[in-house]
């Protein structure tokens, strides 16, 4: 525990005088802690995103509804539409249904990491953060940076993923009892600015006399990981129909499943095998001669595009409304939003 008071020292003096200014935390070393509300809402956007990515995210979604209960009370389609762009729209639902559960009981978060777990969206690594970052309590907060100083700092020869709990039991034996939540973000921030993935900046490190990788000269190579099974591609099909008074069909996808209840174009289910769609009214459809391509966490997709340009018609799916804001659709969506409507330009 010698070492570990150590490297807790002289994490937070590093910290103290290094923190990254970011909109939802307060200054290291504070009297207060910072906005429960504030800390929830970064740690959802921030899963699987970047904080350049989410700053203006951020910043958006407290000028509209700057507490849970404003949040709670907007509608589905407005706070999906904010959402767009920052992927992994299960997040955006489950930010709607944890924000209705904390407003029913007076807009209050739970106060402690068990009580933060039971929240909808809510996993361990978020219920950590929170805890530690909005209330103080000493919970053990391991994401993607700190796993990386960790295996560092210790040493540690197992690849990821099954090396994970031995990190976070190396996390838990240096967490302090006070000023958890300065010593979380210290982490983060050592792990974004100086342990980064790539050419780490030992010589700049608060850390470096206490690091066994750096001692070993193994520290680039750490974490190792485990080879990475190759994605599969999956393939499906959109159609753009335009109006001649810009009207643009669309439908809301299902509740449920990826993009679910957002905005785009209609289209079928997304298969490896390929799939087959009828046009939603008979036209004369235009093939784009390119994919529309994304990449997803666990597959690439391929879309066939399919335009035309449409008269008073009553579609068999979807819904022909006033052109939206392509930034409003998620990725996939607004890139083929896009390219039809350049295809009839």
């Amino acid at each position: 525990m010698c070492e570990a008071s150590e490297i807790g020292g002289k994490l937070l003096k590093w910290y103290d005088a290094n923190a990254r200014e970011l909109p939802w935390r307060v200054p290291p070393g504070s009297a207060l802690l910072a906005d429960p509300y504030a800390v929830w809402l970064s740690e959802i956007m921030l899963q699987q995103t970047t904080v350049t990515t989410v700053k203006p995210y951020f910043a958006d979604f407290m000028a509209r509804w700057p507490n849970v209960q404003a949040l709670a009370a907007a509608p589905d389609d407005a706070v999906l539409a904010a959402w767009a762009g920052l992927g992994y729209y299960a997040r955006a639902r489950n930010l709607l249904k944890c924000a209705r559960v904390v407003a029913e009981n007076g807009g209050v978060f739970p106060d402690t990491e068990a009580g933060l777990l039971a929240l909808p969206g809510v996993g361990p690594y978020t219920a950590a953060a929170i805890a530690a970052i909005a209330f103080g309590e000493p919970a053990v907060v391991v994401d993607g940076n700190i796993e990386r100083v960790m295996a560092r700092l210790f040493n540690e020869p197992d690849p990821l993923p099954a090396v994970k709990p031995k990190l976070k039991t190396r996390a838990a034996q240096l967490t302090p009892e006070l000023r958890a939540g300065d010593h979380a973000q210290a982490l983060m921030d050592l792990g974004a600015t100086i342990c980064i993935p790539k050419n780490p900046r030992c010589a700049d490190c608060p850390l470096k006399s206490n690091c066994a990788a750096l001692k070993a000269g193994t520290a680039p190579e750490l974490p190792k990981r485990s080879p990475k099974k190759p994605k599969p591609t999956r393939r499906g099909i959109v159609y753009f129909a335009k109006r001649h008074d810009g009207h643009v069909l669309l439908e809301t996808r299902p509740p449920r499943g990826l993009l679910g209840g957002m905005q785009g174009l209609v289209g079928s289910d997304w298969l490896e095998s390929g799939a087959e769609f009828a046009p939603p009214f008979e036209a004369d459809w235009t093939r784009s001669s390119d994919e529309i391509r994304h990449v997803f966490t666990h597959f690439h997709l391929e879309l066939t595009l399919f335009v035309t340009l449409a008269g008073e018609v009553n579609p068999q799916a979807g819904t022909f409304t006033p052109p939206v804001d392509p930034n409003s659709l998620p990725s996939i969506m607004r890139k083929a939003y896009l390219a039809g409507h350049g295809m009839l330009s």
